[in-house]
């Protein structure tokens, strides 16, 4: 008889995150002609003006433990809102990020599927309680400047980090961006481990502007672990925050248009010689009115 598996809570705060991160594709920003070569790239916007995006994560994961393999899939799509509440003379902008929406969906070896929507009736399942009081209110508060560096962070619901690795806003560089253009962006992450320390691990993000046409700019973004890791423990923590992806941003109308983002990867002897899980998982982004 196949034992019955419920919803980890490292599986629960995974689905609740997808509903805070990657709010950054709905944020419009101007496009300037710098010099012949390039263009010069800054965040602006209108208070009160309200940008919604359509966002779709799908995941799979495998844990394997003597022999014994348990697969878990997930699938969330949900629409999110940036609602900017003011914009200051420098150019310094305050946004709160709200979630409108959200149908999630879990399944774990071969049982039954669990889904739910948020614009269901029906109670949510259990893990699921704190969602539905989260949706339609602001969930945090930024102030970011011109080129999207955030100035300051008030989360206004308990919500777990996020669970990927690139920034909440696409950061822009100062410089004029033409074909090749790239700049980076340190991070830090702190891993727990069960039985351990903390352990602060560095990364870097890389943007690279891939083409331009029409004044549609392709950006490549990637990630990469700069602190040596030797624990698969900690690099089993590290596999959902490692993501590379793609950014498509519209410079005549200002706007990131879409994000994409992927990861697939393996670590072995997480959990003894015999162990290994595999994380693979997507994340798509589209706005809603361009």
């Amino acid at each position: 008889m196949t034992p019955r598996c419920r919803l980890s809570p490292a599986l629960i705060s995974s689905l609740l995150s997808l509903l805070w991160c990657f709010a950054g594709t709905a944020a419009a920003a101007e496009a300037t002609a710098g010099d012949k070569d390039g263009l010069i790239l800054r965040y602006h916007f209108t208070p009160g003006e309200a940008v919604s995006a359509r966002v779709a994560h799908r995941a799979v994961t495998e844990t394997t433990i003597n022999g014994t393999t348990q697969s878990v899939e997930t699938a969330t799509d949900s629409v999110k809102t940036w609602r900017v509440t003011g914009v200051d003379p420098e150019g310094q902008t305050t946004i709160e990020h709200l979630v409108n929406d959200v149908t999630m969906t879990s399944r774990t070896g071969g049982q039954e599927q669990t889904r739910w929507e948020s614009d269901s009736t029906a109670p949510p399942p259990p893990g699921y309680e704190g969602v539905r009081l989260s949706l339609g209110r602001p969930l945090s508060q930024l102030t970011i400047d011109s080129c999207g560096r955030v100035l300051s962070r008030r989360d206004l619901f308990p919500n777990p980090p996020s669970n990927t690795g690139d920034l909440m806003v696409v950061p822009l560089p100062d410089e004029p961006v033409c074909v090749g253009s790239s700049w980076n962006i340190p991070e830090e992450i702190i891993v727990d481990v069960p039985g351990g320390p903390r352990k602060s691990i560095r990364t870097r993000l890389r943007y690279e502007v891939t083409a331009i046409r029409d004044q549609q700019v392709q950006i490549d973004v990637d990630t990469t672990v700069l602190t040596p890791v030797d624990d698969p423990r900690i690099e089993a923590r590290l596999l959902e925050r490692i993501w590379d992806g793609h950014i498509e941003f519209d410079a005549a109308k200002g706007r990131v248009l879409s994000r994409s983002a992927s990861v697939d990867r393996r670590v072995v002897g997480f959990h003894g010689p015999q162990s290994s899980v595999r994380y693979k998982a997507s994340r798509d982004e589209q706005l809603l009115v361009r």
